[in-house]
């Protein structure tokens, strides 16, 4: 199984960022693993997770990677952007301040990752629409003046979330494909999607290195 697993056609690397407990952890957890935390503590550093689909009979492996959203961390996730050729940018529809603060987050990511990134803004946490905060079509708007793809996502009961990582690495395997058949070959760091390692950076706590994907998720 482990052999069959280490196949793929693409490798590309996703990174979730957004405010602390807005549920990136959860929303990794229930996509690579199906699982939900209701406990779920705050991610220290970087933790990252691995799960395969098919598109276009290719099977394209998504490596996706969990950044501390706590200010504190900012620093050090920054590098973590290196080689990422998707994003989703999430925030709680249920805490106006995590929306507000999308606009930051889509300024480091702009500062710091690649210009090719696909962005999708994800409104979390769908099933709390008893206690929304954000309009969905304010964030609607705010994502097309952006260029960005948008959903609403519930980590806790699965909406969306297979939908919203399927349709990211969808439109990164549709332009990294493209470029290809266009003869020419991708651009230098767009094509790491293919050959990223599956750790370049050193995790920020020993615990981490062991199990990344496996702690307070």
């Amino acid at each position: 199984m482990r052999g069959k697993d280490d196949e793929y056609d693409y490798l590309f690397k996703i990174v979730l960022i957004g405010d602390s407990g807005v549920g990136k952890s959860n929303l990794l957890s229930r996509f690579t693993r199906n699982e939900f935390n209701l406990e779920s503590k705050s991610t220290i550093g970087v933790e990252f997770a691995t799960r395969s689909i098919q598109v276009d009979n290719k099977t394209v492996k998504a490596q996706i990677w969990d950044t501390a959203g706590q200010e504190r961390y900012r620093a050090i996730t920054s590098a973590y952007y290196r080689g990422a050729v998707g994003a989703l940018l999430v925030y709680d529809i249920a805490k106006y301040l995590t929306y507000e603060n999308a606009e930051r987050w889509l300024k480091e990511l702009q500062d710091h990752a690649d210009a090719n990134i696909v962005i999708m803004l994800v409104g979390n946490k769908s099933d709390l629409r008893h206690l929304r905060a954000v309009p969905t079509d304010e964030a609607k708007s705010f994502a097309e003046k952006n260029g960005l793809s948008f959903i609403e996502t519930s980590a806790l009961d699965s909406t969306n979330v297979e939908t919203a990582f399927h349709n990211i690495l969808a439109e990164i395997y549709r332009i990294v494909s493209q470029r290809q058949l266009a003869g020419g070959q991708p651009e230098a760091e767009f094509s790491h999607g293919t050959t990223i390692e599956p750790i370049k950076v050193l995790p920020t706590h020993q615990e981490g290195r062991q199990a990344p994907c496996c702690q307070n998720i």
